[in-house]
C-alpha cells in the first residue's frame, strides 16, 4: 500500500474520531489502531460525503466471508495475554482441542489478570487478538467450532 494512501487513512480516522480501522485487500490486512488520548477529539457525525480517494479504496475491498462457528468474545476492556509469561507457551492455537472451562487466554484489567474460559467444548478455528493488544468489551477473541 502506497504511504499516501496510509496518510489519507490516518487523517480521515483523526477527522472522524475513529480508534481502530481494519481494511483488507486481497490477501493484505492493513489495522491501524490509535490509543484514546490521541482521540480526544470529539466524535463528529459521519459526514455525508466521502472523499473520492477514501470511496475508490472502499469500493475495492471484498468483505471476508465470516468463519463459521462460535464467538469468545472479551467481557471486558483489557489487554490480551496468549500465554501465562512472556516466554511461556501459548494457552491455546488454531486448531488445539478445548473443553469447557479450559483457559483461553488472560486479559488484564485494571492490574488483575482474568482467565477467560472455554464455555463449551471445541477446537480453536481462530485467534483474532494478538498479544498485549488492547480489546474491547464485546470484541471477539476467539472463534470455535
Amino acid at each position: 500500500m502506497e504511504l499516501e494512501k496510509l496518510k489519507e487513512i490516518a487523517s480521515v480516522m483523526r477527522e472522524n474520531g475513529l480508534t481502530l480501522l481494519e481494511l483488507t485487500e486481497g490477501e493484505t490486512i492493513l489495522r491501524m489502531e490509535r490509543k484514546a488520548a490521541e482521540a480526544a477529539e470529539p466524535v463528529r457525525e459521519t459526514p455525508q460525503t466521502i472523499p473520492a480517494a477514501v470511496q475508490t479504496h472502499t469500493q475495492e475491498i471484498a468483505p471476508m466471508p465470516p468463519i463459521p462457528g462460535t464467538e469468545v468474545k472479551s467481557p471486558m476492556v483489557g489487554v490480551f495475554y496468549s500465554a501465562p509469561s512472556p516466554d511461556s507457551e501459548p494457552y491455546v492455537q488454531v486448531g488445539s482441542k478445548v473443553q469447557k472451562g479450559d483457559t483461553l487466554c488472560i486479559i488484564e484489567a485494571m492490574k488483575l489478570l482474568n482467565e477467560i474460559n472455554a464455555d463449551r467444548d471445541g477446537e480453536i478455528t481462530e485467534i483474532c487478538a494478538a498479544a498485549g493488544q488492547v480489546v474491547e468489551y464485546g470484541q471477539t477473541l476467539f472463534r470455535m467450532k
